[in-house]
């Protein structure tokens, strides 16, 4: 029976020590399960704060995206109707050069005007959106155009 007794006692024994390992693995496996919460938490929270970011960086971008199509809308229209004033004096020039219009002076002044304008609206082009850069330079080699005009009709002036 003390035999026995014995035995039982270093069952018990073991049996606790066992349990007391099993327990310790236990209480680690629910610190890193705890760990694991909190980072995944913060993880979560991190996602969420890049998401809210990213959705700023989209509502400016979206913003300047119309702030630019409105102002290439105005320069566009600007274009148009300088192009229309353009024709116009090309009709003008035209008309002098058969004798039909005003005199040489009204020409010069007009070709001047122009080429302001269009020196203004190439001023504000450029500084402008990269997609009427283009159209820029279209209006620089107008301006150069009426540059030469101008120097025909000097050239034509001396002449006469």
């Amino acid at each position: 029976l003390k035999e026995e007794n014995a035995t039982l006692r270093s069952k018990i024994n073991k049996l606790q020590i066992f349990s007391e390992t099993q327990a310790d693995k236990m209480r680690k496996l629910e610190r890193k399960l705890e760990e694991n919460k909190i980072k995944e938490e913060k993880e979560a929270q991190d996602l969420e704060a890049m998401v809210q970011h990213v959705e700023q960086n989209l509502q400016l971008m979206t913003k300047r995206a119309v702030k630019a199509e409105n102002n290439a809308t105005k320069l566009k229209q600007e274009n148009a109707l300088l192009q229309i004033q353009l024709k116009n004096y090309k009709t003008e020039n035209e008309a002098l050069r058969s004798g039909q219009a005003a005199s040489l002076a009204v020409v010069k002044q007009n070709a001047e005007v122009a080429l302001q304008n269009l020196l203004t609206v190439i001023t504000n082009s450029r500084s402008s959106i990269k997609q009427l850069v283009s159209g820029a330079e279209s209006l620089q080699l107008v301006a150069d155009l009426l540059k030469s005009i101008d120097r025909i009709s000097e050239m034509s002036e001396d002449g006469q």
